[in-house]
C-alpha cells in the first residue's frame, strides 16, 4: 500500500496517483532506494579569517608604559663598548679652545673617533666637535680633522681641510696622515686654537 501524502488514503503498490485525490503518489521506499545520492554543489572555500594573537610580554622583562621593555641595558652594554679601548680602560678625553671664538669651551671625545668641523646640515655634516659658533671666520672646514682612538693611543689626522692641522705648532698634517696626540698637545685647526686632555 501506498499512502498518500496529500490526503492519507491507501493505495495499490501499483498506483502512480492517488485513487481519493489525484494526487501523484511518492513511493518513498523504493524511489529513496533508486534516488541517487544528493550532492551539494560546489561553493568556493569561504575566505580564512586571520586572528591576531598576542604574544604574552617576557616574563623577565620590566615593560614601560608604551608597552616596550626598557633598553638601559643595552644602551649601557653599547655604551661600554664605545668608550672603551682593548685593553678595557674607559676613555676621557676632551678638547678645550684656549684661543678663538669661546675660549674655554670643552668638547668631549666621545667613543673611539670624533670629527672636528663645522656644522652643516643642507649638506648632511654634523661633527662631533662642532666650531661653527666658535670661528667666526670660518676657517675651519665642514670636515676639518679625525681624532679616533688606535692600538690605545689618541691619533689626529686631517681630512683634506682648507687651513690646514697643526699639532705643537709644528708642520701642517698631510691629509689621511695620522699623528698620535697626547695629554696636554696643543691643535690648531684654522685659527682655533685647542688643546687636547686625555687621562690615558
Amino acid at each position: 500500500m501506498i499512502k498518500c501524502h496529500n490526503c492519507g488514503t491507501g493505495n495499490l503498490d501499483t498506483s502512480q496517483f492517488c485513487d481519493e485525490c489525484g494526487t501523484k503518489l511518492v513511493r518513498f521506499q523504493q524511489d529513496a532506494a533508486q534516488a541517487p545520492l544528493y550532492v551539494p554543489p560546489l561553493t568556493e572555500t569561504p575566505p580564512s579569517v586571520a586572528v591576531a594573537i598576542e604574544p604574552p610580554p617576557p616574563r623577565a622583562a620590566q615593560v614601560t608604559s608604551v608597552g616596550i621593555p626598557p633598553l638601559n641595558g643595552v644602551v649601557d652594554a653599547v655604551a661600554d663598548v664605545r668608550t672603551s679601548q682593548p685593553g678595557g680602560a674607559a676613555m676621557n678625553a676632551k678638547l678645550v679652545i684656549e684661543r678663538g671664538d669661546g675660549p674655554g669651551t670643552e668638547f668631549r671625545i666621545v667613543g673611539t673617533e670624533s670629527i672636528i668641523g663645522r656644522w652643516d646640515a643642507d649638506n648632511g655634516v654634523f661633527p662631533d666637535v662642532d666650531l661653527d659658533s666658535h670661528d667666526s671666520e670660518a676657517k675651519v672646514s665642514r670636515r676639518h680633522a679625525r681624532i679616533r682612538l688606535q692600538d690605545g693611543n689618541y691619533i689626529i689626522e686631517d681630512l683634506g681641510s682648507t687651513n690646514g692641522t697643526y699639532v705643537n705648532r709644528g708642520r701642517r698634517l698631510l691629509p689621511g696622515m695620522a699623528q698620535v696626540i697626547n695629554d696636554g698637545d696643543e691643535v690648531i685647526v684654522g685659527k682655533t686654537f685647542l688643546r687636547f686632555h686625555s687621562s690615558n
